[in-house]
This record gives C-alpha cells, sequence and structure tokens, in this order.
C-alpha cells in the first residue's frame, strides 16, 4: 500500500516478492500472506517518522493496521514496522496510463446489439479522469451531459517494463489487480464526440480505482472473478469475467504488440451487461446516487455521485 501522512495514504498492494519480516501471521517462509499480497494507499494522521505531504506505500496488517513499505512498489519494496493512522484510502496506484478495452463482453455486446470485434477494441482514458476511493464522481454540467453511465471493471496493473510479451508469459508482467468504474458520458461517447469515445470517457474524475490491488499470487486466473455494480443499493450488473471476449493474458499480449507497456500502466478490461444505457427504462447516473463497484478477491470501490460546481 502507499499512504502519504497526515494528508494522503493510498491503499496498494506489496508484490509478491516483498521482503518481509517474520510475524506471528507468517507462513513457513517468513511471509505474511496478508500483508504482502494486499496493500493500500492512505491518507495518515500525523506521528512519528512521517511528515505532512509525503506519501508512502504500505500494506494492510490483518489486525487493520497499515505499515509502511519501504522502495518503489515495482522494485521489491521492503515492509517495515513502521505503524500508520489511517485517513483516507486513495488510489492504489498512480498510473504511467490508463489504457481500456470496449466491448469485451458477450452478454454487453448482445445487449448494445454489437458484432463480436475480430480484435480488442482500445481506448484511452486520460490521467485527470482518475479519483479515489470515496470521493465524488462529478456529473459534467459546463459541457453538460444528461447521459453518465457507470461500468464495472476488472483493472490490470502492469508490473514491468514489457513490449511483445506471448500469451503464455503475460501474467508474469502482472503487478496485481483493483476495481475500476469506467464512467461514461453516453451523449459524448455516441453523438458528440466526432466518432471517438475519449470525449465521453475521459471527464474528471470518470475513473474510480481501488479501493486496493491484489497481485497475483491471490488471483492466479484474473477470469474467474465474480463482479458486480450497485447503485444506491440496486445491483443493476451482476457477472463473471469469464465472460470477456479477449481474456487478460491476450488483452496483454495485443496490447503489448510492438507497443512498450511501462509499469503502472493500468488497463480496464471491459464491462458485462446490465448498463444503464441497454436498460429499459435507461438508468442513468444523478445527484446523490452512490456506486459501487464490487470484484471478488478484491473488495468494494464506492463513490458518492454529485453534480459538477459551477
Amino acid at each position: 500500500m502507499t499512504f502519504r501522512d497526515e494528508k494522503d495514504l493510498r491503499k496498494t498492494v506489496c508484490p509478491k516478492h516483498a521482503e518481509l519480516p517474520v510475524g506471528e501471521h507468517s507462513d513457513d517462509r517468513g511471509i505474511t500472506p496478508a500483508i504482502w499480497r494486499h496493500g493500500h494507499k492512505f491518507k495518515l494522521t500525523a506521528g512519528p517518522c512521517f511528515h505532512t505531504g509525503d506519501t508512502f506505500h504500505g500494506a494492510l496488517q490483518p489486525d487493520g493496521s497499515a505499515r509502511k513499505l519501504a522502495g518503489n512498489i515495482f522494485e521489491s519494496p521492503k515492509l517495515t514496522t513502521e505503524k500508520a493512522d489511517v485517513a483516507k484510502l486513495l488510489t492504489p496506484v498512480q498510473p504511467a496510463m490508463i489504457m481500456c478495452i470496449g466491448l469485451n463482453y458477450r452478454r454487453h455486446a448482445q445487449e448494445t446489439n454489437a458484432k463480436i470485434p475480430q480484435f480488442p477494441v482500445l481506448f484511452f482514458k486520460g490521467l485527470n479522469t482518475l479519483q479515489h476511493p470515496g470521493d465524488p464522481i462529478l456529473l459534467p454540467t459546463h459541457l453538460k451531459s444528461k447521459e453518465v453511465d457507470y461500468e464495472c471493471e476488472l483493472a490490470v496493473v502492469i508490473g514491468k517494463r514489457c513490449k511483445n510479451v506471448p500469451r503464455a508469459r503475460a501474467l508474469d508482467c502482472v503487478l496485481g489487480y483493483t476495481c475500476a468504474n469506467d464512467v461514461s458520458a453516453r451523449d459524448w461517447q455516441k453523438e458528440w464526440g466526432g466518432g471517438q469515445w475519449c470525449r465521453g470517457k475521459s471527464f474528471d474524475t470518470f475513473c474510480p480505482l481501488g479501493p486496493c490491488l491484489v497481485t497475483t499470487d491471490d488471483i492466479p486466473n484474473p477470469n474467474a472473478l465474480q463482479i458486480r455494480t450497485l447503485v444506491s443499493g440496486e445491483v443493476l450488473q451482476d457477472w463473471n469475467t469469464n465472460d470477456m471476449i479477449f481474456d487478460v493474458p491476450t488483452l496483454i499480449e495485443f496490447l503489448s504488440g510492438s507497443n512498450t507497456l511501462l509499469p503502472g500502466t493500468v488497463i480496464l478490461t471491459g464491462t458485462p451487461h446490465g448498463v444503464g444505457m441497454a436498460r429499459t427504462p435507461r438508468r442513468w447516473l444523478r445527484a446523490g446516487d452512490r456506486v459501487s463497484i464490487e470484484i471478488e478477491k478484491i473488495g468494494t470501490l464506492t463513490n458518492p455521485v454529485l453534480n459538477e460546481p459551477a
């Protein structure tokens, strides 16, 4: 996990190869699975060994406390004995870029009357779209949208620089997984975006990410996870990542083809059926809603919905 004292603390996972001290909860290798497999970025309260405004990665302990990780999460960080009081979760990582896949669930393609694509449908979200767990999704009011939609998605975080990765070794490049909400303004995506999806997908706060990063040790198969969306308590999407047209290894093989993926690259892998634009009547996000993205073995990412301030 990563955290900033008193100001920010992010919930991030410690990579599987992190060096950890032996503790009472450790296994026979001296490794504590709950620490090295799950982590967070947090907002911390002030305390010794922390300086206001600094950001750290850390790992969540079995008792709910947090410990600081020393070093880069992409380069074998070490778990320290320094504890931190968590005030707020932040996004698990600061992405190098956000790559997104459209029409990647069979049932979602069916509900939108779209053909099954021959190759993955790629688009991008700007880094401005990133939003922390618990912070609001803002409905655009300047470039106004009346058709803002939710999309639960499994997000893949690349852990090392890679290019032309064969499918058989694709998961070796993954640091871990987290929950994402590919918030989408359908009117700007479908009607007013000039034929491109980026305008409707890249408004501020349109990519909530979190609440934690879980490494491949706990998720050896990312295509066998229950995934769902709840809006104000109502279940609107409820499916499984095994319905992906292009599974995670195939996506990494495709996206790394003649293209370098940097550590911290976040890949949103598509959404299952049940999106608001395909429902009858259509269900758009409204100010006052609360959107929760739940993924098996990862947790729940929740954000309130507000109108963009004038």
